[in-house]
């Protein structure tokens, strides 16, 4: 059940997305596309264009610069997978703020979890490597070679497992995957403009609210009893 504290109610269960959520992994997403491309002689996007692959699973992205060449995108996911198994999961940083938040939803009695596009064994690796990981209860990944951004499903597996009602759940997400799929299952989605998506993708995906720093979410997280 969600916890009452000081005359407010916080989410039984929040949701967290992994990239551009919890973590700036830019850097070493960045680096593994540019070395599965080369390896392929295939240019490389621009920066601007690479920021928004972050989210969507590799195939898809992949798909629109390989002519959807089914042969080719898995000779590139193959390469990506290579550096990024050797050393970019490692290559992120956390945003500022994004611990004392975690720290205090747990600490209000809140079940915390992550849902991902990533695959799911190189998310527990991210998650259980990160200064509070150990607040998570579980995490939520894709199944290897998924071609869908789409997370209604593992939106919904994780309010189940967690014991909660989607209405006592919420969903935090910087991309318009992370919104769509909270709105799917009835639970509060609440849009991250620190990370990859922009404000209006999140607007336009029908988030009930956007914060624009970690700091906004705890409030952005309680209402009233009565609401």
């Amino acid at each position: 059940m969600a916890d009452r504290h000081a005359g407010s109610l916080r989410p039984a269960v929040v949701l967290f997305d992994l990239d551009g959520t919890l973590v700036d992994s830019e850097p070493g997403i960045a680096a593994c596309v540019a070395y599965a491309l080369e390896r392929l002689g295939v240019p490389l996007p621009s920066r601007e264009a690479l920021r928004d692959w972050i989210g969507p699973p590799l195939r898809q992205s992949f798909a629109g610069v390989l002519d959807a060449d089914e042969a080719r995108i898995e000779q590139t996911v193959a390469a990506y997978r290579e550096r990024y198994v050797e050393s970019g999961w490692r290559e992120l940083t956390v945003y500022p703020g994004i611990a004392e938040v975690v720290a205090g939803l747990q600490a209000a009695g809140s079940r915390l979890a992550v849902v991902t596009t990533k695959i799911e064994d190189q998310a527990r690796r991210i998650v259980a490597h990160l200064p509070f990981g150990a607040a998570f209860a579980a995490v939520y990944g894709a199944p290897p070679g998924t071609t869908s951004g789409d997370k209604t499903a593992r939106i919904a597996r994780a309010a189940a497992e967690l014991g909660a009602a989607p209405a006592d759940c919420a969903m935090i997400g910087d991309r318009h995957f992370d919104v769509a799929g909270a709105r799917a299952n009835r639970m509060t989605a609440i849009g991250a403009a620190w990370g990859f998506g922009t404000v209006e993708e999140l607007r336009a995906a029908g988030a009930d609210a956007i914060a624009h720093a970690p700091a906004e979410l705890p409030a952005l997280l309680t209402r009233s009893p009565s609401a």
